[in-house]
């Protein structure tokens, strides 16, 4: 279940149609009566303060486990994009960043719940800040626990290829008719190329345990393309092989916005995540992050 959660709440945001401007929230919440309910959380206060915080020396970043570019464990230390943006926001806070990387659940919901503003029900706690987190305006306005903030990034579907098979310029879905391509199993890849094609491509589809997987198979000459999210793309690609973002008809949204998510009690700390954030993007530092990692950058609209 570790990418289910990742997978889910991608096809959610795409397919729902979703996506405003961060820019329209309140005007787009107008009317709506938030689906998650205040008084389903414990009445105690959850998490700690800014002023705690500080007053500690140290904040905690929940960051999803086994994600490799944006973080994942080697040799027991922390690695990827979403670590060392939560080391740019906690030394921007005065503080040290601990990270804790945890598996995602069936749902966004859930893992807002677990990590953000409740904690599992069993042993659970909830960490200061969760990195990752894809913005909506319309999801956001079904919450009333949460803080969505701190936008970083902009991730969007594209297509790896090999140079020698496509020397003129890289394919496009449709020829995934006659060519094989490889997906993470079960990804929003994977059904754009086998549902909203009405399975024109299913024969063709060859499906891995993840992206990373695919881009090996792509190498080894398994497939001629692979499909899925840029950044996992760019960390794997090798020589010989390029990515494009082609335009995918029939998808109704092929990027997505990826921010923060803070418990509303501690708005004072959503803030100052937001601050950072947008200082960072600002004198190039989260722009620098991601091309050591060999991933191509894309700000968001704040």
């Amino acid at each position: 279940m570790a990418r289910l959660s990742r997978r889910a709440l991608v096809l959610a945001v795409m397919l729902g149609g979703l996506g405003l401007a961060p820019g329209l929230a309140h005007a787009a919440c107008k009317g709506v009566a938030p689906d998650q309910k205040l008084q389903n959380t414990f009445t105690q206060d959850i998490g700690r303060s800014l002023d705690q915080i500080r007053a500690d020396g140290w904040m905690e970043f929940a960051l999803y486990d086994d994600f490799r570019p944006w973080s994942w464990s080697e040799d027991g230390t922390p690695r990827g994009i979403d670590v060392d943006l939560a080391n740019l926001i906690a030394a921007d806070l005065g503080v040290k960043a601990r990270i804790r990387l945890v598996n995602s659940s069936e749902t966004l919901d859930a893992d807002l719940l677990n990590y953000v503003y409740k904690g599992a029900t069993v042993g659970g706690r909830v960490s200061d800040v969760m990195l990752h987190v894809p913005y909506d305006v319309d999801y956001a306005c079904r919450f009333d626990q949460v803080v969505f903030t701190g936008q970083y990034a902009v991730e969007r579907l594209a297509i790896a290829y090999g140079t020698a098979d496509y020397p003129e310029k890289g394919p496009v879905p449709a020829v995934f008719r006659f060519d094989p391509v490889g997906v993470e199993n079960d990804s929003i890849s994977d059904f754009f190329l086998t549902s909203v094609a009405h399975g024109a491509t299913a024969d063709k589809v060859h499906r891995y345990k993840s992206t990373a997987s695919a881009m090996a198979g792509l190498s080894a000459h398994e497939v001629m393309a692979v499909m899925g999210p840029r950044a996992e793309l760019d960390a794997n690609l090798a020589p010989g092989l390029a990515v494009h973002e082609p335009p995918l008809l029939g998808l109704a949204k092929s990027k997505w916005t990826l921010g923060a998510a803070i418990s509303l009690q501690h708005r004072p700390l959503a803030y100052a995540v937001d601050d950072a954030v947008a200082a960072g993007l600002e004198d190039g530092r989260i722009a620098a992050i991601f091309a050591g990692y060999g991933v191509d950058f894309r700000p968001p609209e704040r």
